[in-house]
């Protein structure tokens, strides 16, 4: 008897079920469709951002297939290509996104952004001059600097470094592309600050610390700076001082650097290895 009593429920739910009939069956449908289940547990943004690039490129591919008119997953396939280092695939993306009438200022960023990577300056420059000056945020003006200095617009450039140093709660990144543009204009002092403050900020950023060593190379010193690092990066910072120290003819310098570096190395560094050779060799 118990057992008929609780088949009750069940038999009830699937009565309601099928009183509803074909009224309610759209919204199953709509309930039932992949991509809302996605917008409804913010997959996408998930995607973007925390799955592998090779993943994410997949999957908003796929999506965009089942529903080429969405924007948003255009803009999700754009920005995966260029996360995956694949800025060429994203352009005809991000141009066709900027077409669109509900496109932004930020896809224009990011088209930028795009173009940038794929050394396409001008075509960036045309992009960042479509955007009103009135959108004041730390990407517009990162990709202000990269383009001043990319028409050696020095005065324009620190400005625009600055401002976006200002803007961000996370200038690593961009204090390290101002001291390179320092360093390739041959202020390695200011170089070096630069790049010394950018660790500040992420200590784990190794080409602010690889670049500092180039700096400091610069100028004579060939000392590692005291900042953290693994071993793995000592010997590959040691590398980096050893090279800058053979290109401005301190041959010797260079020469015992390279061996400290294979010496500070925990496993076998063939790049420093090969470069002993070839200086030997050449002696």
């Amino acid at each position: 008897m118990s057992r008929v009593f609780r088949s009750l429920p069940a038999l009830a739910a699937v009565a309601a079920l099928a009183a509803c009939g074909q009224g309610t069956r759209p919204d199953v449908d709509r309930a039932l469709d992949p991509l809302n289940v996605i917008d409804a547990t913010n997959l996408n943004e998930v995607m973007l951002n925390a799955a592998s690039p090779d993943e994410a490129v997949a999957y908003f591919r796929r999506s965009v297939e089942e529903q080429p008119g969405r924007i948003d997953l255009q803009r999700g396939l754009a920005a995966s290509l260029v996360r995956a280092g694949r800025a060429t695939e994203a352009l005809p993306i991000w141009e066709g996104i900027v077409a669109d009438p509900q496109s932004t200022h930020q896809d224009r960023l990011d088209y930028a952004d795009a173009l940038i990577r794929n050394g396409d300056w001008d075509a960036a420059e045309a992009q960042l001059d479509l955007i009103p000056p009135t959108l004041e945020t730390f990407e517009r003006y990162r990709l202000e600097a990269m383009v001043a200095d990319s028409n050696r617009e020095w005065n324009r450039a620190e400005s625009f470094y600055e401002t976006a140093a200002g803007l961000t709660t996370r200038p690593a990144g961009v204090l390290n592309n101002w001291g390179f543009s320092r360093l390739t204009r041959g202020d390695h002092s200011g170089a070096e600050e630069l790049f010394l403050e950018a660790i500040s900020y992420d200590p784990d950023l190794f080409t602010a610390k690889n670049n500092l060593v180039l700096a400091r190379a610069a100028q004579g010193n060939y000392q590692l700076p005291l900042v953290r690092m693994t071993q793995i990066e000592r010997a590959q910072l040691l590398h980096t001082a050893a090279l800058a120290a053979i290109r401005q003819g301190d041959v010797s310098t260079g020469r015992n650097l390279l061996s400290e570096a294979i010496d500070a190395h925990p496993q076998h560094f063939e790049a420093a290895v090969r470069a002993l050779r070839a200086l030997d060799s050449e002696v």
